[in-house]
């Protein structure tokens, strides 16, 4: 299997992931827990928090590690940076400062990105079988990010997607592997949230609805996109949501790819499930360790969070979790290669902006 990359440009790294890891030295394990630096503002508390809020119980990630993707891009960079160590040497190397880094990106659990133009229909239900089957050894759950729609991003730095008559074939290929296995799945990153700019509201809703009727019979604990706390009003997001069958769902999901405090999403959460009968709710905290700048695409300045895990007695949210991966860039600006291509830069700085 291929590696496999994320929140894309497509054109994306198809070269660069081209080829199987061999994971030099790197030892991978289910949850791996790493330290974020004191300034990391996703510890901040909010509503419903870990230091009062309301317990709840009936968390279905509670127990759960989430799975370590071997073939990750975090991991090929680890590889290559102790293969570079090793280079002219007949003795082991002591791993630099850098293979370090990448060693803890690369062990961190995070979201794998299925996406029509690598994962087609004809093999993404494989690819989806042999991860599943890797967490499974593992002990530990994946979470997958379905990012297929048609006219996905609008066209912008993510452009792609599937035709209107495709794309329920595909998400059927996906639910099939997963069937009765446990996995995490976020629905559709923006869909929802850039219908309006998109121009097509009521298309849009019925594409993330079919979706979502489609993982229904799973045993996929599944999670809507749900925007962020700096976009669309509560209200306005939580009307696309229920349109979309968000009730079907586990919930949504707040700050994907982008850098907002998890103080401020926790806040946005609380009040759009309340919007959404109660729904539940996860918050992608690879990057948000400084907070957010007012910039989406490759900000300069911003930090690793705090690394995927569940939480509890926190209001409806049922886990921090990386869905961007860190180091991967999102988009051909500010510097940056195209969406999903490995950057070596961003890979640095938001990890010595972290501590690590």
């Amino acid at each position: 299997m291929t590696s496999r990359g994320s929140r894309i440009g497509v054109a994306i790294a198809i070269v660069a992931l081209a080829a199987p890891i061999v994971a030099l030295g790197v030892v991978f394990t289910g949850l791996v827990t790493v330290p974020i630096a004191s300034s990391d503002a996703s510890s901040e508390s909010a509503p419903g928090s870990d230091s009062g809020g309301e317990a709840i119980i009936d968390n279905p990630l509670q127990g759960d590690s989430f799975y370590v993707d071997p073939e990750s891009l975090a991991a090929k960079a680890a590889a290559d940076s102790a293969a570079a160590d090793a280079a002219g040497s007949d003795q082991p190397a002591t791993p630099s400062a850098d293979t370090k880094v990448l060693d803890k990106l690369a062990a961190a659990p995070t979201a794998i990105w299925l996406v029509p133009e690598r994962n087609p229909t004809s093999t993404v239900a494989a690819t989806v079988t042999e991860i599943l089957d890797s967490a499974e050894t593992q002990g530990s759950t994946p979470i997958f990010v379905v990012y297929g729609i048609p006219n996905r991003d609008c066209g912008n730095q993510s452009a792609g997607g599937l035709t209107a008559a495709e794309y329920p074939l595909w998400t059927t290929e996906i639910a099939g592997a997963v069937a009765d296995r446990s996995a995490v799945v976020i629905l559709e990153p923006d869909a929802l949230a850039l219908a309006t700019q998109c121009g097509n509201v009521d298309q849009r809703v019925a594409e993330v609805k079919g979706a979502v009727e489609t993982f229904a019979s799973t045993k996929a604990t599944v999670y809507l996109d749900g925007g962020h706390s700096t976009w669309l009003p509560a209200t306005q997001m939580a009307d696309l949501l229920n349109r979309a069958g968000i009730s079907e769902t586990r919930g949504f999901a707040t700050n994907v790819s982008n850098y907002n405090a998890t103080v401020k999403e926790r806040a946005y959460g609380e009040k759009l499930s309340a919007l959404t009968g109660d729904s539940h709710y996860v918050i992608d905290t690879g990057r948000n360790g400084n907070g957010s700048n007012g910039e989406w695409c490759n900000p300069t300045g911003r930090a690793l969070g705090v690394t995927s895990k569940v939480v509890t007695n926190a209001g409806h949210l049922d886990a921090q979790l990386w869905i961007k991966p860190p180091g991967e860039s999102d988009g051909a600006c500010n510097g940056g290669p195209a969406a999903g291509t490995w950057w070596p830069q961003s890979a640095s700085e938001l990890a010595a902006n972290a501590g690590w």
